[in-house]
């Protein structure tokens, strides 16, 4: 999924030593952690809040290859509705799973495909977050599925006023109104004569 460069090591709170349980098949390890989120955990109009709180559960298992890793995260998803602009807000949880391979398993490894690596004995999660938490994230939010979104002369919220409407004449056809004015005060001036 990832690549070695994505797993260094770095000073996020994200990143989780497996010293004890990488060498040992069969040993588990389980924690529950309040994280902060890291940033861009978004898309245009919607996302999680850079360093707001996120409940975390994980589960390490000492497999041949490495470090299984088993995750959910509880996330405070907030933005604006694609629609009408009005504030959305959600919770949203996030579940992930990564093998996370000893770098000689990976080095041995014949597959085209990016793998997951215990770098310094650590792994590093938050790659495993964004892509379960900004690959749901809708790209059009909606404060609900039939928001019918703002007029687009006025700004108006259509769903407060559902019979709001304007009478728009193309100015291309402005002359025309004149002349209907015209032939309706014509007969009126006949008549006094």
């Amino acid at each position: 999924m990832t690549t070695e460069a994505l797993n260094a090591p770095s000073a996020s709170a994200w990143v989780f030593d497996v010293h004890e349980i990488a060498r040992k098949v069969g040993s588990m390890h389980e924690e529950q952690k309040t994280l902060p989120a890291p940033e861009g955990l978004s898309v245009p109009l919607i996302g999680v809040e850079p360093s707001s709180r996120v409940p975390v559960e994980l589960r390490f298992e000492g497999v041949y290859e490495g470090v299984l890793v088993t995750g959910q995260a509880s996330l405070s998803i907030n933005g604006e509705c694609g629609r009408c602009l009005d504030p959305i807000s959600y919770t949203y949880d996030a579940h992930f799973q990564e093998l996370f391979f000893h770098p000689e398993q990976q080095l041995d490894s014949e597959d085209d495909t990016e793998t997951s690596v215990i770098v310094d004995d650590k792994v590093n999660l938050e790659p495993l977050l964004r892509t379960a938490v900004v690959g749901e994230l809708p790209f059009q939010p909606l404060c609900n599925e039939d928001c019918m979104g703002l007029c687009d002369q006025c700004g108006v919220r259509l769903d407060d006023e559902p019979e709001h409407h304007h009478d728009i004449v193309d100015p291309r056809w402005e002359a025309l109104r004149g002349l209907s004015t015209l032939g309706e005060e014509a007969p009126q001036e006949h008549n006094k004569g």
